[in-house]
Formats: structure tokens, sequence, C-alpha cells
């Protein structure tokens, strides 16, 4: 009787192909390394007055905040990532209502032609007012800092909103339109079936410019509003007390933070027309 040797069971832990990966890991990081490189050294030949890196690093203050981020003394003495998520807080709000009256308006603007040239005018006007010019009127209408700060959020980003459902409602085929009519569908399954589907890719559009509006709404909005507490509000103060590098520590967060607003309403995109 012969026996034949089996081969060695296969280890159950994957390993990281790194060779799968290398276009799309090794071109950010050269990128960002390259981007520090040059910045150090025009900080170190006192090209640019701003500190370099490594200056960020050793300064004892902004050290404190890169190792410490969520350490509390105070209302307004936070660490940055709890101003961070204070920001976050009033972005959710805002953009979620501009978000749902944003999306409301564009199908009713896209619908109706009559309807859209009485308010087009309106909506574009409006659009073109810089968020720094709402803060004194949302202060004057509103009183109080923190609606102050959601209105100027949501009245930042629902424009993209609105104008993109707008055209994409616009954009419907006309073959689509004849097939609902022949097929006699309801005003639900046609808006569930035909203008939905359409109309999508042109919301998720104005979704991700309007997210990266609302935040720098609320940065904006902070730096005005003394004594809110958040990312904005601590750029200020740190201006105020010439803390250069506590104010580079928090741009790194702001751009951070953008990016991942951005990806995280891309994937939701992906994930949604990928069903």
């Amino acid at each position: 009787m012969t026996t034949t040797l089996s081969s060695p069971p296969k280890s159950s832990t994957a390993k990281f192909d790194f060779a799968k990966y290398r276009d799309q890991i090794l071109p950010p990081v050269i990128g960002i390394v390259g981007f520090l490189l040059i910045w150090q050294l025009l900080s170190s030949a006192n090209l640019i007055r701003l500190p370099g890196p490594w200056d960020v690093w050793m300064d004892e203050r902004s050290r404190y905040l890169i190792l410490h981020p969520l350490y509390r003394n105070s209302d307004l003495d936070q660490g940055l990532l709890r101003q961070t998520l204070a920001s976050l807080q009033r972005v959710a709000i805002g953009y979620c209502s501009a978000a749902l009256v944003g999306i409301a308006l564009g199908i009713l603007v896209g619908s109706s032609v009559w309807i859209n040239r009485a308010l087009d005018p309106i909506f574009q006007f409006l659009r073109m007012v810089a968020p720094l010019a709402w803060v004194p009127i949302s202060l004057a209408a509103l009183q109080r800092n923190e609606p102050a700060a959601l209105f100027v959020i949501f009245i930042t980003s629902i424009w993209p909103i609105l104008i993109n459902t707008a055209v994409g409602v616009r954009q419907i085929s006309e073959d689509y339109i004849n097939v609902s009519r022949v097929l006699r569908l309801s005003k639900i399954d046609f808006f569930f079936k035909v203008l939905l589907p359409s109309a999508l890719p042109y919301m998720f559009t104005g979704l991700r410019v309007g997210i990266g509006l609302s935040w720098l709404a609320i940065i904006a909005a902070e730096i005005v509003m003394f004594g809110v507490p958040g990312i904005g509000f601590f750029i200020w103060d740190a201006y105020q007390q010439n803390y250069v590098t506590e104010i580079i520590v928090a741009v790194i967060y702001i751009g951070a933070v953008g990016l991942l607003l951005d990806r995280l309403v891309a994937a939701l995109q992906n994930k949604i027309a990928n069903r």
C-alpha cells in the first residue's frame, strides 16, 4: 500500500499584496513626502516666513495638539479632534437640511418650466453671495451664534444641490417620459422608477460640491462668531495669540476632514449606484 504525501496546509492568514496596491499607495505617499520636503526647504532658506514641518513638530504647543487631540480644559480650550467634532455636528445639521430642501426644490424647479423661470433669477442671485457675507445677516436676523452658524451652512451648501438636481430632472430622456405615459405610471411610480434613477448622478454631483462648501462655510462662520467652540474659532484664537504652528496643525485637520467628507459622499454614491 502506497501513501501519498499531502501538501502542507496553506496558511489561513491573508498576506497583504503590496504589488497589487503599489500604484495606488506610492503616488500619494511620494507626493506628500515631496510636498513636505519642499515646504521644509523653503522655510529653512527663509523664502517663506511660515515654519516648516519640522518646526511645527518641535514646537511644544503644536506637538501637544498633535499628541493630545482629545484634551479638554473648558468649552473653548479643547483638543483639535473635539473642536473638529463640534464643527462637524453643525455641518451635519446644516448640510442635511440643505440636502432635503435642495433636492425637493430642485425636483420642483426641474419639473416645471414656469417655476424655473420664476425662481431661477432669485437662486442665481443668492448663490453668488459669499459665506462671510451671510454671517452678519444671519447674526442680525437670528441674534444667536449657533442658529446663525447653521443658517450659514444651509444657505451656502444648498445651491449646488438644488441646481444640479434641477438639471438632472430636466435631462430625463423624452423616451422615458413617453414610455411612462404609455404604461400609465402613477406619479409615485414615475418618481421612483424614472425620475430618481435618471437624476441621481446629478444629485450626487451637487451633494459632493455641497459638502465641501458646507465645511468651508462653518470654518468661515466660526472664525467670525467669537465664542463658538469649533475648529474655526480655534484658528481665530490662535491667530490672535500669534500661534502660527497651531494654525498650521488646524489647517491640516481642516483639509483632512474635507477630504474624508468628499470620499464619504463618493462612497455613498457608488454604493447606491451599484445596487
